[in-house]
Parts: C-alpha cells; structure tokens; sequence
C-alpha cells in the first residue's frame, strides 16, 4: 500500500531543494538521507533524499536525482508516497486524506457535500467540503465540528457553528457578485 507523506511546493535556492507540504506526523523518521519515494506523476519519480533541513516552519528537500533549479520547478505539485506494508490500525488519533476524500458530510441527517481534500497546517486541520452546488466549505478538523468519521459507512458527521456554512458560500460567491451587474 501506498501513503502519501508530503506535496511538494516551489524550488527554494539554486542547489535544487523544494519545499514541501508535510502530511506526516513524523517528518523526523519519514525525510532521512536515502529514503526514496514514489513520486505521482510517475514520470518524475523515483525521488530519493540527500538532505532534509528546516528554515522556519517549512521543511525543504534536496534529491539525489534533482541538481538544480530549474529541474526542482518540474517536481512543483508532484506528490510523494512511501511504501508501506500495512497501517496501524490501533491508531484512533487520526485519518489519512485518501481515508477522508469522498466521504459525505451530513449536519444531522441532511447531507451537505462531500470531502475532497484535507489541507493540513500547523495549528488545525481543514477538510475541505464540496457542496452539492460546488461551493468548497473549509471545515475545521475538530472534535468539537466533526464530532464523528465513519468510514465503514462513508460519512462524517458535522456540528458546525451558526453560519460556518454561510460565512464560506458568501466568500466563494463575492467574486461573482462584484463582476454581474
């Protein structure tokens, strides 16, 4: 099985070191020199590590395949998965995004979208829920919003506050309103 650990973002300097999107819990054990990752888009891929540094809170990667700048540009967006036998599945701490993406999302009984991502930060997580007209919610990833993930049954359910929903659709429709007269 394959787990995707990190996204990678812009090339940093012109040694060809990116920075990245970490979604792991342990960057320390999975970012070491010689780890190598399976790289989506296939094409640029294999990646295996030759330093791994931090410059405030931004991890940043150099590869042994990756020797300057301009071919670090070509990684921009690629996603990085390590091989892995099997999950612990004792950990109830948490979800991976490929668990999460496509569950539906209901505030009791009603369904109000679908999970297509989880952007994950360094205070809280945000699922991002897509609603049926398109809209894409962002939905703090705490127990007390999203007080239940069921992925057997293939949904989450969300108690979000007063006008969480509405605060978000008013945000994706400003741009529209200002341009339509």
């Amino acid at each position: 099985m394959q787990l995707q650990v990190a996204r990678i973002g812009k090339p940093h300097g012109i040694r060809g070191e990116v920075t990245v999107q970490v979604l792991t819990d342990a960057p320390e054990d999975r970012f070491v020199p010689g780890t190598e990752f399976v790289v989506e888009p296939a094409a640029s891929g294999p990646l295996t590590v030759s330093s791994a540094r931090w410059n405030k809170d931004i991890l940043l990667l150099g590869f042994e395949e990756i020797a300057d700048r301009n071919q670090a540009e070509t990684l921009r967006g690629a996603k990085l998965f390590i091989e892995t036998e099997e999950l612990d599945e004792d950990d109830d701490e948490g979800w991976y995004e490929h668990d999460l993406v496509g569950l539906e999302a209901r505030v009791g009984s009603q369904v109000v979208g679908k999970v297509s991502a989880l952007n994950t930060m360094p205070v809280q997580d945000l699922l991002v829920v897509t609603t049926p007209a398109g809209d894409e919610i962002l939905i703090p990833f705490v127990e007390q919003i999203v007080p239940e993930v069921n992925i057997e049954d293939g949904f989450i359910l969300l108690t979000p506050p007063d006008g969480l929903f509405a605060v978000n659709a008013d945000d994706a429709a400003a741009p529209e309103a200002e341009g339509s007269d």
